[in-house]
């Protein structure tokens, strides 16, 4: 072999290795290409479900359908990983992700394929995690991506030996739950005295108890035209600690709305036929009615 063509080899060598050094193999069970958002389903989305769930940031069904409950679930694993806020998983966020978590592919889809309810979190000894089986969903750790919230339904504590890191409040109201309800409260009452607070998140619940509406937290509060402060984004304007606690205090019983699943603005309002429903008190600026 002549000079010329060592050097040549040598030299594709190291364009080999330089290459394999610039474009590292893709981790395993590391997501797709595709920028994940809401309304998507598939493979990425159970991955996405099952990581934020490892997390602790989702107690919703892994169902591979991309909801209000995972998104809400995302945009607070953003919040506490300082990435950009926007319920997207594009490539910097499954960056986060799949270096914080760990996705067990094999275990969770032999648990769907079985048609369970699990739990999939970290610190936890998957052979101690719930695994229910979907004929006996009264017990099961999930009940749905989004009705986690209902308050007869339990959450990812539900089970004898499961030990989720999610930290819950009572009546199986998840942290996403009052992050949601809270930026609610600080959208549609932010100025008015504590007790209409309060009352504004009474409503949500009463709301999610009642059967005329959808039966979980995020359901009621995003159907379409159901809140001012969804439609103008005031949604996503971060609260005040006002309001995380009179949502908590809505939860714990206190409901000085008199069970009111409506309320407006009589200065504002521009509905005839709100002012048709049974007016039961008024706080601050709102009438409180059912």
């Amino acid at each position: 072999m002549t000079n010329k063509k060592m050097y040549l080899f040598i030299i594709i060598g190291f364009l080999a290795i330089s290459l394999q050094m610039s474009y590292p193999a893709k981790p395993a069970n590391a997501f797709s290409g595709q920028v994940i958002q809401q309304g998507a389903v598939g493979e990425d989305v159970i991955e996405l479900q099952a990581r934020l769930q490892y997390l602790g940031f989702y107690n919703g069904e892994i169902d591979g359908v991309f909801g209000w409950g995972t998104y809400w679930a995302l945009r607070n694993f953003q919040y506490e990983f300082g990435i950009e806020i926007d319920g997207l998983a594009g490539a910097g966020t499954k960056d986060k992700l799949a270096a914080a978590s760990e996705y067990d592919k094999e275990y969770v889809h032999t648990q769907l394929n079985q048609g369970n309810d699990f739990t999939h979190y970290g610190g936890t000894d998957k052979s101690k995690q719930s695994k229910q089986s979907g004929d006996n969903n009264n017990n099961t750790t999930n009940t749905g991506n989004d009705n986690t919230n209902n308050p007869n339904t339990g959450n990812d504590t539900a089970n004898e030996g499961a030990e989720p890191t999610a930290v819950n409040v009572p009546q199986g109201f998840s942290q996403n739950d009052i992050q949601l309800m809270a930026n609610a409260v600080n959208g549609e009452a932010r100025g008015e005295p504590y007790v209409g607070q309060v009352a504004v998140a009474s409503v949500i619940l009463n709301r999610v108890e009642s059967p005329t509406f959808p039966n979980s937290v995020s359901g009621v509060i995003f159907e379409p035209r159901a809140f001012t402060a969804v439609a103008d984004g005031q949604i996503w304007l971060t609260p005040n600690e006002t309001s995380r606690e009179a949502v908590l205090d809505a939860i714990n019983g206190w409901d000085p709305s008199g069970n009111a699943i409506y309320y407006f603005n009589p200065v504002t309002a521009t509905s005839d036929w709100i002012w048709s429903r049974p007016q039961i008190k008024k706080i601050g600026k709102h009438i409180f009615a059912k």
